[in-house]
């Protein structure tokens, strides 16, 4: 066998068991956190801290390249992906906006890009941007859906499918509808259900006793991310952090940056991590 052979098929073991290991967070019993990374030291720092896995942020992976959320390629989402799965030995999954395309067919192949990126997960959003309508028809959503778990299926590995009823940031705060879009979407065959931006407590408990696959949550919307206790009781299964941990070290880059050009002081530097003690995250 091939020194090229052998290594394709560590490569394809070592994904196997995140896969695995991903499926099981999602299966055992309580909640668990899953913070979003935007580059490699972000990620070996949160994994020193603890967390089990990660999954990408399309705003935070945007921001790095100077952009705005929605605006990178389906290539550059998953260069982006890459560099995060091979920053760690712990399960990677992304987040893949609408697909990169209109056409179930596109959105399977898109799904089929990320398994061979690395990934052991991805999420599939129900609107586009850039559009007066944006939100897909339900039954086009759910076509979209359903091939994104067909190719899903077909892997070699458990892959995790999130789908997501984009309503609450899309200009439809329309409960009732995520609900059902929600239940077409676990029909389907989705392995993770999303509603970003629901307003409340009420409206996360109902979307958690509607449906029966794992809910994700995304914390970090001023006045809507509750606690921990708060959103395991309303029945989440994993927390995730969208942009938001992104955003907390940018407001720390232009709080210093402000602070030293208007006032002349660095008084927010004095706060930031010694080198030697983020080192301490880092690998030699």
């Amino acid at each position: 066998m091939s020194i090229l052979c052998e290594i394709a098929i560590h490569m394809a073991a070592t994904q196997h068991q995140k896969a695995l290991r991903f499926k099981e967070l999602h299966e055992r019993p309580g909640h668990f956190l899953i913070p979003n990374p935007w580059d490699a030291g972000s990620t070996r720092i949160l994994a020193a801290l603890g967390f089990e896995a990660f999954t990408t942020s399309s705003a935070a992976a945007a921001g790095v390249l100077g952009r705005r959320d929605g605006r990178l390629t389906r290539d550059e989402a998953l260069e982006h992906s890459r560099i995060i799965v091979e920053a760690t030995d712990l399960p990677v999954a992304a987040d893949l906006e609408h697909g990169f395309g209109d056409s179930p067919q596109t959105v399977a192949e898109t799904i089929r890009l990320a398994a061979e990126a690395g990934l052991v997960g991805a999420s599939i959003e129900d609107a586009r941007t850039g559009r007066d309508k944006p939100i897909y028809d339900l039954g086009l959503a759910v076509e979209r859906i359903a091939a994104a778990v067909e190719t899903a299926r077909s892997l070699p590995f458990p892959f995790m499918l999130v789908a997501r009823s984009e309503n609450f940031v899309r200009g439809n705060p329309n409960l009732e509808d995520t609900i059902n879009r929600l239940l077409a979407y676990e029909k389907a065959g989705a392995d993770v259900l999303f509603a970003p931006g629901l307003p409340d407590l009420e409206a996360v408990r109902a979307v958690g006793s509607a449906v029966s696959k794992p809910v994700n949550f995304a914390v970090g919307v001023k006045g809507r991310s509750f606690t921990v206790a708060e959103l395991a009781g309303a029945g989440i299964k994993r927390i995730s952090f969208a942009a938001a941990l992104f955003r907390a070290a940018m407001t720390g880059l232009v709080d210093a940056a402000r602070e030293a050009h208007e006032l002349g002081t660095f008084t927010a530097l004095e706060r930031a991590l010694p080198t030697v003690e983020l080192n301490k995250f880092l690998p030699d």
